[in-house]
């Protein structure tokens, strides 16, 4: 697996169970490329000016930039179909994007009350 795209629900869940980033990935993809879409950075940037402690500065220096889908507005959309695309596997705790992922064969990495990382679908 060479990538993981982040959305935002699943970054602020893997904050909020005080995860470590490296470590809790290491057990469920290894040591991959971390990708953030704008979309998904201008959705946390938006969700920090109401709540603190979200720790952007480690996500934007561990993170691959990349803008979004040419043609897409939905965010959701976008991971959907660059996760598909790539066989990459997505960080997120949203009910309905992880039915979407899963509907169209692509996988994610969900925060488990654990607190752990769970793979779920295939790679």
């Amino acid at each position: 697996m060479s990538g993981v795209l982040i959305d935002a629900c699943g970054w602020v869940a893997l904050v909020d169970a005080r995860l470590n980033l490296d470590s809790a990935m290491l057990e469920v993809a290894g040591s991959p490329n971390y990708i953030l879409l704008n979309s998904v950075n201008k959705e946390l940037h938006e969700l920090s000016k109401r709540r603190g402690g979200l720790l952007l500065e480690l996500l934007s220096s561990r993170c691959e930039m990349r803008e979004d889908v040419v043609g897409m507005n939905h965010t959701d959309d976008m991971l959907v179909d660059i996760s598909k695309t790539n066989g990459w596997p997505v960080l997120t705790v949203d009910r309905r994007l992880k039915e979407r992922l899963v509907s169209v064969g692509a996988s994610y990495i969900e925060v488990t009350s654990g607190p752990a990382l769970r793979l779920v679908g295939s790679i």
